[in-house]
Formats: structure tokens, C-alpha cells, sequence
């Protein structure tokens, strides 16, 4: 038998075998143990996985039982934790990584109102989907550990109120209630979901989840501001700040696998293919470089970089790609070719210099280094092009997939809420008839690719991790 004992803090010790008890966390216990400046990264970026779906779903405007079946799948994935009943899983391995990752990102997210308001409202909605996936035993144990001020009511008091109460509720006679400040639970006030009296708010059992919800916010908001005056400590620390700075930028263009290699995406693609590749499965930052390519017969150098790494990773072969951008460049000679260009082609396949396996660039490299100028063709269309050549552009490139002017209020909608990995996200969930969610262009081109190949051979195909069906 578990024993326990109440401390003045408002928590409840519970003693037991695990040093993580619970399933669910409110995240008030910071982890105390040594930990390498890998799994520190790793456990922080397998959890923005989940909370940068997260966002992506919201900025879809997806339900809640299709956002909370992704969650799961991406938890599944990322970041598992299995029930207290799973005694042969290591449960408390799993949930230091659930905590470590959890603390690790407060440190990235603390540093602007804006960031600490959407980490609250992804982090508020992943403990909403696990709560409500946890078994009844797991929830009525969780509650006990903690102190969440509230106060059943006995059946006296329900008589007393008995007429107010089932007004708020239509079945109040079957059912518990619990009494706390109404501040506790704005959203239930709100809705007009309880009974209020003297400040205090009577909560049926089948709302009592609003009250964990609310106190999961409260607290998260608080110890957010607490770290970012805390913060600036860390300045001096310099290896914790580019890992901080690349994590925070999560959410402007999600989390997105390294793609170095082919991935099985364009086995065999030869020169004369790449035009109708792009026609058919090229996101829009690729697509722009390859139009502007051919129509004036050159590229600057970072969009030559930008779109040769993607070309190469794509499956296009070193012969093939000198051959591609000779046949590109027609307006320079042989020589000016040979002289000029052909040794970049040649690094960026890993054949000259440090002779490295270079990787495709991923939506957040695009979005957030090397910014283009009046006069170059790299970067994200997205981001980088006004708000009317973005839609005259999105008409010309894709009406012939099946986007249409009805389709272009959804996309503007959230680039100007800056979530542009999700405008071209839309466009390929449009132009496909499917769901989907874009982090990296390669990863684009390759879903688009399966598409194809399963819709000629009737089959289901995985790409990234995820499922795609024709």
C-alpha cells in the first residue's frame, strides 16, 4: 500500500517505486540530474515535433478529435509515454524525457510574450490530449498528488442549491460537484456551465477537467516569466545559446528531418525529367528557382545552392547535374561554364574541398539564413514575396493541380500569421487531396512522388514517418 502525506507547498508526496509516478505533469519539478549536451538537444527537439504539429493543427483550423489523433500519433513517435500499467516498458525513462524536453524548451521559449503565449497554448493542449487519454485510475491518482484547492460538495449544500444547480446543469441530481474560485475556471463561466455563488464556482465531476486544464495554464504562464528573468544568467553560457536560438525558431517553420540522401525520392532522374518534376512536385520555393532558371538562363549564388542541394538530394546524379546546369546556363560558354560553376557543382556532391555529404536545406535554414535580396530568386516565397505576387504566383504555379482563388484566403490567412511552413503545407494538402504536413522541401517532393507511384500501384506508402494514400 502507497502512503501519503500532504506537504505545505500543496503537494501531495506520494511514495513509490518510480521516481516519475505519474504519467501526467504539471512540470514543477525541474530535473536535477547530469545530463550531456546531446540528450539536452535531442529530448527538446523530439518534443517540438509534437508541439510544432500542434500549431500546425490550430493554424488549419483542424477539429479536436483529428488534432488530438495526430497528437497521439506524433507522442507515439517522439515522445511515448506509456501507462502506469506497462511494467515492462521503462516508464521512468520515458518520462525524464517528457520532463527534461519540457524544461529545456521553457528556456527556449521564455524570451518574448509572443513565444510564451503559443508554448503555452501548444503545451496546454499536449497535457490536455494525454489527460484525456489516461485511464480513470491514472487521473483519480494524479489528482490526489497534487492540491488543486478545490472542495466537494456534500449533499446538504446540494439540497441547498438544488434549483440553481440544475439550471446550470440539467442532470444535477446524478451528479459531484466541486467547489472552487471562479477564477479558476474562466472557460466554464464563460459557457455559463456552473453555478456561481459568493465568488465561488460549482463544477459538476464532468467538468472537473477544466480545473486541472486552467491550473496547467496558470502555473506554465508564471514559470515562463520567472525563466526569463531568470534568463540572462545563461548569456555567458555558449553552448547552450545557439541550441536555445535554432529551437525557438520551432515554430515559425516546424521541425523537419535532415535530407542528405536521395530517400528513394527520384531513383533514375536524369536532366530532361527535372522540368517535369517540378510541373508536378516541387514545393513553391523550388518551383520559383526553377522558373526563374529558365527564363533567365542563371542563378545567384544561394539560389544555385538552395536549389542544387535540393536537385541532388531529390536523386539527381552528379553527371546529370552538371549536364542539367550546363543545358541551364545556355547564355555562357564552355570555359565560362567550366570555370565558374562547374566546381560548385561538383563540392556541393561532396567531390571537391572537404569533400562533405551537404544536406538539402530544410523551411527553417530557408527561412531564417540568408536573406534575399531585391534581385535574388532563393528563399521562401512565403515569407519573402509581397502578399500580391504570392497569390498571382500560387494561381500560376498550381490552378493546373486544382488550387483556386477560393482556396487563397486560407493560405494568406497563415502567412500573415507567419506560420509559412503551414501555408505550403495547405498547398500541398490542396494540390493532392490529402493530409500532410510540409517541413522541408525534399520532403514535399518526395510525399508528392509517392503519391503518384502508390496512385499507379494501388498501394499505401509511408514517407517521413508519415502515411500518405492515393
Amino acid at each position: 500500500m502507497q502512503k501519503a502525506s500532504r506537504k505545505t507547498d500543496g503537494e501531495v508526496q506520494t511514495h513509490s517505486e518510480l521516481r516519475y509516478p505519474h504519467r501526467l505533469s504539471l512540470y514543477d519539478r525541474p530535473p536535477t540530474e547530469d545530463i550531456t549536451l546531446e540528450e539536452f538537444e535531442t529530448c527538446a527537439i523530439d518534443r517540438l515535433h509534437v508541439l510544432a504539429e500542434i500549431e500546425s493543427c490550430y493554424a488549419r483550423n483542424r477539429p479536436f478529435e483529428e488534432l488530438k489523433e495526430i497528437t497521439n500519433r506524433q507522442c507515439e513517435k517522439h515522445v511515448p509515454l506509456d501507462h502506469n500499467s506497462a511494467i515492462t516498458k521503462d516508464r521512468d525513462s520515458q518520462r525524464r524525457k517528457d520532463v527534461t524536453g519540457h524544461f529545456v524548451l521553457r528556456l527556449a521559449f521564455c524570451r518574448s510574450e509572443e513565444l510564451r503565449r503559443r508554448f503555452v497554448k501548444a503545451e496546454t493542449t499536449l497535457f490536455r490530449v494525454r489527460y484525456l487519454n489516461t485511464t480513470t485510475l491514472e487521473r483519480r491518482e494524479f489528482h490526489q498528488s497534487r492540491d488543486f484547492d478545490w472542495t466537494q460538495v456534500d449533499d446538504t449544500e446540494k439540497k441547498m442549491y438544488e434549483s440553481q444547480l440544475k439550471a446550470a446543469v440539467p442532470d444535477a441530481d446524478n451528479k459531484e460537484y466541486f467547489k472552487v474560485r471562479w477564477t479558476s475556471v474562466p472557460d466554464l463561466v464563460e459557457k455559463r456551465k456552473v453555478f456561481l455563488k459568493d465568488g465561488w464556482a460549482y463544477v459538476p465531476s464532468n467538468e472537473q477537467s477544466s480545473i486541472v486544464f486552467q491550473e496547467f495554464q496558470t502555473r506554465l504562464g508564471q514559470a515562463l516569466e520567472m525563466t526569463a528573468k531568470a534568463l540572462p544568467r545563461m548569456d555567458e553560457d555558449t553552448r547552450l545559446e545557439p541550441i536555445l536560438g535554432n529551437l525557438s525558431q520551432g515554430f515559425i517553420a516546424g521541425i523537419g528531418s535532415e535530407w542528405s540522401t536521395s530517400e528513394g525520392t527520384g531513383e533514375g532522374l536524369r536532366a530532361e525529367m527535372v522540368d517535369e518534376f517540378a510541373q508536378k512536385h516541387f514545393p513553391m520555393c523550388m518551383r520559383n528557382l526553377h522558373e526563374n532558371l529558365k527564363r533567365n538562363h542563371h542563378l545567384k549564388h544561394f539560389g544555385r545552392l538552395q536549389y542544387g542541394l535540393f536537385l541532388k538530394v531529390l536523386g539527381l546524379p552528379i553527371e546529370e547535374a552538371l549536364a542539367f546546369w550546363r543545358r541551364s546556363f545556355s547564355g555562357h560558354t564552355d570555359d565560362q561554364f567550366n570555370k565558374h560553376y562547374k566546381y560548385n557543382i561538383r563540392h556541393s556532391y561532396g567531390l571537391e574541398g572537404r569533400r562533405a555529404n551537404y544536406p538539402a536545406k530544410s523551411c527553417q535554414q530557408i527561412l531564417m539564413n540568408d536573406q534575399p535580396g531585391a534581385t535574388d530568386s532563393h528563399g521562401c516565397p512565403f515569407r519573402h514575396f509581397s502578399r500580391d505576387n504570392l497569390q498571382t504566383a500560387l494561381l500560376s504555379m498550381y490552378s493546373s493541380q486544382g488550387l483556386t482563388e477560393a482556396d487563397l484566403p486560407e493560405i494568406m490567412n497563415t502567412v500573415r500569421a507567419e506560420a509559412y511552413h503551414v501555408a505550403c503545407t495547405r498547398v500541398y494538402e490542396i494540390t493532392h487531396a490529402t493530409r500532410n504536413t510540409v517541413t522541408h522541401p525534399n520532403q514535399y517532393a518526395a510525399a508528392s512522388r509517392a503519391l503518384e507511384r502508390a496512385s499507379t500501384d494501388g498501394v499505401k506508402t509511408e514517407v517521413d514517418g508519415d502515411i500518405v494514400m492515393d
